[in-house]
């Protein structure tokens, strides 16, 4: 996420707005979303990690072992 003294004038009046309606001050508000985002960073990472996990293929069954031998050239 981006400092307060990267935030053109634009951007931080809008920050500030919004903090404002939040009850916060503009730094604690940006430290808040910064928070935020690496949170859910983390937490797409680790949905990811599992999807990754779950996709993985399944062991062959005895026949698909079989199948497998009988398609290798013989030695």
């Amino acid at each position: 996420m981006s400092k307060p003294q990267d935030l053109t004038d634009g951007q931080r009046a809008y920050e500030a707005r919004r903090a404002a309606k939040a009850g916060m001050t503009l730094e604690k508000w940006l430290a808040e979303k910064e928070k935020r985002a690496k949170a859910e960073a983390a937490e797409a990472a680790k949905e990811a990690e599992l999807a990754a996990k779950a996709t993985q293929p399944e062991k062959k069954g005895w026949l698909g072992r079989l199948l497998d031998k009988a398609h290798q050239p013989l030695k």
